[in-house]
């Protein structure tokens, strides 16, 4: 599971207002939504959520490189199509292209591992937008740092910490103060759906998007409460005495109310490559031949808290 950040390089906010020109970019944040869906249908991948911002976007994830295996090779083959349609874009065309990965077994094992790959997503999702931007500007170069910031998430505390701050991501940044107004963002999406089938808030929150299998142990409308509940600890006329309001799931994520805004906010800032528990940090740290990762000294503090 994974905390993805991908940002523009470009002074302009290429995804939302220019303010030195005036012009919008808003129609550019369906686009990546879009291509988001399209994502998820073809890779290996579970989209949990994620939010569209103004010159970056957000993505929680999880990525299983073994499911790929479990794939025909025709199944395999018609996704990567998906992605990548021939030029002459028709059922005939496609077709043909798809029996031509069938017959090469060496490119079709390419294939795989990059469906199960997580910077192949990254690079399938960034590189479309970043042509399509440049042809309506009309000009070249780079749209999107080269490189994106992955945090690896090592538990489902974790995870919805990477979600909850997400799903904030325009609360914090002061584009809205309700979740229905945080447009381009999981949480909306979320928030959509339910009204359109209530049934979704009591029901096991599933991924926004996926082909495989990855359920949370928590129901929408507990989720959507533990929003409301953390995006007010971050207001600046609401602090740590609103703890007595806390949403009953939050006690299955921390003993301690208060204690649950800060591993939010340390998704941004308290720590880096890795969140999670203090031994989970420690494993990796071997892992990679270090001794240290930020964030360990913050996971110690947060469990000799408890």
């Amino acid at each position: 599971m994974f905390h993805c950040v991908q940002r523009c390089v470009r002074r302009a906010y290429l995804c939302g207002l220019d303010r030195d020109t005036g012009r919008s970019f808003e129609h550019r944040k369906p686009w990546v939504e879009q291509r988001i869906q399209l994502l998820a249908e073809c890779f290996a991948v579970a989209i949990h959520t994620y939010a569209v911002m103004s010159n970056h976007l957000h993505l929680v994830l999880r990525i299983e490189p073994m499911e790929v295996e479990r794939w025909s090779d025709s199944e395999t083959a018609e996704r990567w199509v998906r992605l990548f349609p021939p030029r002459e874009d028709s059922d005939e065309a496609r077709a043909l292209k798809c029996q031509r990965l069938i017959a090469n077994p060496m490119r079709l094992h390419e294939i795989r591992a990059r469906l199960g790959n997580l910077s192949w997503f990254m690079r399938c999702l960034a590189e479309p937008i970043a042509r399509r931007a440049n042809r309506e500007d009309g000009c070249t170069g780079r749209f999107w740092e080269g490189r994106f910031k992955a945090q690896l998430l090592c538990d489902e505390r974790a995870l919805l910490a990477a979600m909850t701050y997400v799903d904030l991501n325009p609360i914090r940044a002061g584009m809205t103060k309700r979740l229905e107004g945080s447009l381009h963002t999981g949480a909306r999406r979320r928030i959509v759906e339910a009204r359109c089938d209530r049934a979704l808030l009591s029901q096991r929150m599933q991924p926004l998007a996926a082909s495989i299998e990855s359920p949370i142990d928590m129901t929408t409308v507990e989720y959507l409460a533990l929003l409301e509940w953390t995006g007010k600890q971050f207001a600046p006329d609401k602090k740590a005495r609103v703890v007595a309001d806390a949403p009953p799931v939050l006690r299955d994520l921390d003993l301690r109310p208060e204690r649950w805004a800060i591993r939010v906010k340390a998704v941004g800032s308290g720590y880096w490559r890795v969140i999670g528990e203090a031994e989970d940090l420690l494993a990796v740290a071997r892992r990679l031949g270090q001794s240290w990762l930020k964030g360990i000294g913050l996971a110690i503090q947060l469990a000799h808290e408890g």
